[in-house]
């Protein structure tokens, strides 16, 4: 595509370089070539975009800097967004699986299979499960009893979706992943870990995606859920009976204990750990590394170990920071007092 004809598909403006500069492909800013599309969002990046060799930079409205010496540059409002579209033009999507169910999958007499699937070699589906229009499970992928997907979900390989599990329209479940494992649910009696019962479900709502190697338990009785649109990164352990509103992002190496409730919008930032039996409100966000360790009310923005509000916490930071030459000075003050005690405790001549 030119890059007259990527700025008309992004609603941008041409405002540097050639409208016939041609691409074919997209890449990051640091390894784009000639023939490739390429976009500027962070400002941290601003010296991989003066030496890229882009054939077209999308760049937001605002830019302010010199402009880079490229094929051509795009304005966009939000060119990270604007993106999406320009790899879904020049690289399209891998086409789906075909419909069907192949030979080698196990399907229960009595699971409902919705029309157009895709359910691929050694997956296992089993009795009273419900899979919705157009779903399709990936290989060696299992269902369990009375587990329910929605329309137009996508299971990719190697997936484990226990008993009692409902799942939503449109979610992306990514290989790895198992929902509805057992809670760990245990009570210690005379010095031994004594099994608790695990006989709740998950609940997902629609537009939910969960990443490769995310855990989600089933409740001990009742529900853990998981709300609309809400998007789960990577390698994330949410327990039993935890509660996530809807639109949430949960970030990589996440863990969320049991009962806890999560509210709409919230933000975990990567290996953020969260106790048990609290609640975050509406719109917390919580940076990385951080620990919850008790209730956090809605708009907060959290950072530490314990957690404190973002402000406090940078304040603390700073001021251990200067810890090492406070005791440095604290030192020397102790030792010049030292010595004027021993001046003063001397006989005058």
């Amino acid at each position: 595509m030119t890059a007259s004809q990527l700025a008309q598909l992004v609603g941008g403006r041409l405002v540097a370089g050639r409208s016939e500069a041609i691409v074919h492909g997209v890449a990051a800013l640091e390894d784009a070539t000639p023939d490739d599309a390429t976009f500027f969002s962070n400002p941290k990046y601003l010296p991989a975009l003066r030496k890229s060799k882009a054939g077209v930079a999308l760049v937001p409205d605002d830019f302010t800097e010199p402009l880079p010496d490229v094929g051509a540059v795009i304005a966009v409002p939000n060119p990270s967004l604007a993106f999406t579209s320009v790899v879904a033009a020049l690289q399209p999507p891998v086409p789906p699986p075909a419909t069907g169910i192949h030979p080698t999958a196990v399907v229960s007499s009595t699971a409902q299979i919705g029309r157009d699937v895709s359910i691929q070699p050694y997956a296992v589906i089993e009795a009273g499960a419900v899979l919705g229009d157009r779903v399709c499970l990936g290989a060696h992928s299992f269902v369990g009893r009375e587990s329910r997907i929605g329309d137009e979900s996508f299971v990719h390989p190697l997936v484990t979706i226990r008993e009692r599990v409902s799942i939503g329209r449109r979610c992306l479940v990514h290989s790895g992943a198992v929902i509805g494992g057992d809670g760990f649910g245990f009570t210690t009696v005379e010095g031994r870990h004594v099994k608790v019962p695990q006989v709740g479900g998950v609940e997902i709502g629609d537009d939910v995606e969960i990443g490769a190697g995310v855990t989600i338990d089933r409740a001990r009785f009742g529900m853990t859920r998981i709300g609309e649109g809400t998007k789960i990164d990577n390698l994330v352990q949410i327990a039993h009976n935890v509660v996530i509103g809807p639109h949430c992002l949960i970030v990589a190496q996440a863990g969320i204990s049991g009962s806890t409730r999560l509210g709409k919008g919230v933000i975990l930032a990567g290996q953020v750990g969260v106790v048990g039996h609290i609640t975050l409100g509406d719109g917390v966000l919580v940076s990385a590394q951080s620990g919850i360790t008790k209730s956090v009310p809605a708009g907060a923005k959290m950072f530490g170990t314990p957690a404190k509000p973002m402000l406090a916490a940078i304040e603390y930071n700073t001021r251990m920071r200067r810890l090492p030459k406070l005791i440095e000075r604290v030192n020397q003050l102790e030792s010049e007092v030292a010595a004027l005690k021993r001046q003063l405790a001397e006989p005058h001549a």
